[in-house]
């Protein structure tokens, strides 16, 4: 059983940064692929990145890539979302899961647990 919890999000403006924070409980975190999703209001939740269990490989969406970088660091039980030059369609609720093949990770139905999520909100 793995527990997650997001935190870090708030309200930036447009060209700013934020560093989201998701932390695990439990032994095994470092057999979890991690990954991150979101879902904007009135819309689906989506891929946003992925990372492996050791942090080899990462995986993003590209309406992410070049801005958000995925990390992890096994020995805090934390993985993290650092978003640069955010912009206001990022606004959205953050979400970080625990999945179970790191191929599989842009699919929200291979994730074995999730978070609570954390809003993130870019003003314009």
């Amino acid at each position: 059983q793995v527990q997650l919890g997001e935190s870090g999000g708030g309200l930036v403006q447009a060209g700013d940064s934020l560093r989201l924070s998701c932390a695990a409980s439990g032994r095994t975190f470092s057999s979890y692929p991690m990954g991150w999703f979101r879902q904007a209001p009135g819309k689906e939740r989506v891929f946003v990145a992925a990372i492996g269990r050791f942090g080899v490989g990462t995986d993003y969406a590209d309406s992410v890539k070049g801005r958000f970088t995925m990390s992890r660091d096994n020995a805090k039980n934390t993985v993290y979302l650092q978003m640069n030059s955010v912009k206001p369609e990022d606004t959205a609720v953050y979400y970080c899961g625990a999945g179970r093949n790191f191929a599989t990770m842009r699919v929200s139905a291979s994730y074995d647990y999730w978070g609570q999520g954390t809003q993130v909100t870019v003003s314009s």
